[in-house]
């Protein structure tokens, strides 16, 4: 019995790191989007889900653009509570990395992979709406898949990094 207990230990340890990664992705995802959202969508106003399909001209454009924009809110909400889960499941563990570069390496590669997704899907594969709506809006578009691969690539990095240091 003690050699199943130990067993099960060691795999445990050697599945933690995957998960912590897990979860700071999932973390990475939902803080992406929710700064897509908010700060994009709501504050700027640049854009909305919708409003290359369904630009603002009406009442009814703006409810059905409000509420395509609350359900990519809720996407993002069940990223971040999904992050959340894994990351405390991920604790119950003994035996948690005690450096947090792995861990940030993962948000931000999730932060970046939303960015590189949600810019080559909906702004260049659907084209349903472009960062920013001007006659430059493909810059803009370009420069939001740029900071996307640049988080992505820092945080694996950092990943990569932590991982060679490990004894």
């Amino acid at each position: 019995m003690k050699t199943t207990s130990l067993t099960s230990n060691a795999t445990q340890t050697q599945d933690l790191p995957k998960r912590l990664i897990a979860a700071g992705i999932l973390l990475g995802l939902g803080f992406a989007g929710f700064f897509d959202g908010i700060v994009l969508h709501q504050i700027l106003q640049w854009h909305h889900l919708l409003s290359n399909v369904r630009p603002m001209l009406s009442l009814d454009d703006v409810k059905v653009n409000t509420l395509a924009d609350g359900l990519f809110h809720l996407l993002s909400y069940v990223f971040v509570l999904t992050g959340v889960v894994t990351l405390w499941q991920t604790h119950q563990q003994t035996d948690m990395p005690k450096s947090a570069q792995p861990f940030l390496g993962a948000i931000l590669m999730g932060a970046g992979a939303f960015n590189v997704i949600e810019g080559l899907i909906d702004h260049q594969i659907l084209g349903i709406h472009h960062v920013r709506s001007d006659s430059n809006y493909i810059l803009w578009d370009v420069g939001f898949l740029a900071i996307g691969a640049l988080l992505f690539l820092t945080g694996t990095a950092m990943i990569r990094r932590w991982r060679s240091a490990r004894p």
